[in-house]
Order: C-alpha cells, then structure tokens, then sequence
C-alpha cells in the first residue's frame, strides 16, 4: 500500500485530544491540557476525554465517533491520545478507514493504542507515531520525550539516529537492516494475531515495547510471534528497554536476556535490545511506516525518511 505522510504540525495548529482506550482522572486531564496548551497550539477536546464506562473511556461507538470527527474536522491537524490502558482491540473493525485515508493527518499514541497505530498504518498507508500521550504530562513533563516528539512532527530536516547506550543494552545478532518499521506494545501484537489487523511483518524492521510483564509472559507472547512466523519474516529487531517488568523471585525463573537469547538469536537476524521507546524515560517517537536502518552492533536506529510533509 502506498504510503502516506501527513502534514507537519505549526505553532498555533488546532490539536484534538482523544481517550480511546481507558478513562483518566479529570484532575490529571486538566493539568495535561493546560501544559499541553503552553506548547503554543490551540485544543478540542473529543467527547470521550473525561468520561467514563466501566473501564473505558466512553461506549465503543462513541469512541469510534469521536476518532472519525477528529480525522473529519478541517481545523484540526494532529490527533494525540489521552492514554492507553485498554480498549482499542474493541473498536479496530468500526473504524471507517477509507475517511482516515481521505483525511491524513498526525495521529499519535502507544501502549494500548498499538491497536490504533497498527490498524490505521496497515489500512491506510498513513505513517502513525509511537510516542507519549497526554496524560502523562500531569506527572512527569519528560523534555526528553516531548521534544523529541516535535521534532519528528514539526521538523522537515533528517532526525537524529537513537543510540542505545544504557547499561542494560545489548547486541543480540549484529548486522545492519533495513526496511520500513513497524511495531509498538508487544501484549497488543500478540492480541491481534489471527485477525484482519495483525501486524505484516514481511521485510520490515520490528520494534517491540512492553512493561509490568512476568519473564514467562514475555517469553509465552515472543514465541506466539514467532510460531506465527512475524519474528522470522522481519529483516531486523530491536526490544526496547524491558526494565520495569514483574521481577518474581518465589519460584525458578528466567532472566529477560535469557529468554530474549533463547527465542531471537536462533532467528540470525539483526538485533538487539535498549533502545528507550515505550514505557520507559525517555519514551522516544517513532513513525511507524517510514524507512530506517538497523545497525545491530552499534545498537543504532537511524530513519532514512521523514514521517511528515
């Protein structure tokens, strides 16, 4: 499928925030937007942001409607998710993707909105950001994470290649890869196996993020990946930074290098673990659906094209 680049975000750009997942305090949603806001661009609100159904943030339609009014309306030009939490796998086959396609535009998220990124990129060819979502400004204001974001929305020159070079990084298969990257939350990968939305993995650089997980989970949803045959069709990947997982130290385990080792070395394909992307600070963007290359032994990802226009 052809790809589509949406057009980069300016100062003073219309914004819609968007819950399309799980519910968020309106304390933290007050304290986001008015951050969000000092960046210097205008916000609408969708009709999800601040309520609540159970543990979703509206009914699955209304959540739909409010994706379909945000990629509608003239006046907006990016679209940021609240947060993740769950709710996205409910609503992939309601989404009207031929009006997605007909209305580019930026569309940011990640965690559970893995489900969103995937589904909108495969569906439409339009290039989706894997980076941090709104609510997490109440918190934590992150630099690191935010800039880095706006640089890949607003910047038209080349973005700087992410080096991972945290102590906990490694080299698992060394070589340099290339291809279109693809990826996000590991649980949300695994979930859409079997459906129409499942990640293609065919030729492309696959990027893999996760967080509060048990050894043994991980290892359970990599090798589903890889009996579905997405870890061996892929040219290269890389496993960001698995830190903050469960550590159970009342029965016989495994360390996450371990089973990393286990399941990808045998594969021989380019890749390696550490890069900051996903739950961890900082929680670097990525365009997914854009070329980059992989260079495994420097533990380096660096993208050939820009996600914008």
């Amino acid at each position: 499928m052809k790809i589509i680049k949406p057009r980069g975000l300016k100062l003073g750009d219309t914004v819609g925030i968007i819950a399309p997942a799980s519910p968020t305090p309106h304390e933290a949603i007050n304290q986001s937007i008015a951050i969000f806001q000092r960046f210097g661009y205008e916000v609408r609100l969708g009709k999800t942001v601040g309520q609540e159904f159970g543990y979703l943030s509206g009914s699955d339609w209304c959540r739909v409607q409010d994706i379909h009014d945000m990629f509608s309306d003239p006046e907006i030009t990016a679209i940021f998710c609240l947060r993740g939490g769950y709710g996205t796998p409910r609503i992939l086959d309601l989404i009207d993707y031929d009006l997605i396609r007909e209305n580019p535009k930026i569309f940011v998220g990640y965690s559970d909105i893995t489900g969103l990124l995937t589904a909108i990129h495969q569906c439409t060819g339009l290039v989706t950001f894997h980076g941090p979502m709104i609510a997490e400004l109440a918190n934590k204001k992150d630099p690191p994470s935010w800039s880095t974001l706006f640089r890949h929305l607003t910047n038209p020159i080349t973005v700087e290649p992410y080096f991972s070079d945290t102590k906990d990084a490694y080299t698992i298969v060394p070589g340099i890869a290339e291809g279109e990257i693809v990826g996000g939350n590991l649980s949300l990968l695994v979930s859409t196996l079997g459906t129409p939305y499942e990640i293609d993995t065919e030729d492309k650089i696959l990027f893999i993020e996760d967080v509060g997980e048990e050894t043994y989970s991980v290892d359970r949803m990599l090798t589903q990946l890889r009996l579905a045959g997405k870890l061996e069709s892929a040219n290269g990947i890389v496993v960001t930074n698995m830190s903050e997982m469960i550590k159970n130290t009342n029965k016989p385990n495994f360390t996450i290098k371990q089973v990393l080792t286990d399941i990808l070395h045998p594969l021989g394909i380019p890749c390696f673990y550490g890069l900051q992307i996903g739950h961890c600070q900082p929680n670097l963007t990525v365009p997914i659906g854009v070329q980059v290359q992989l260079d495994a032994t420097k533990r380096i990802l660096a993208f050939l094209e820009r996600g914008i226009i």
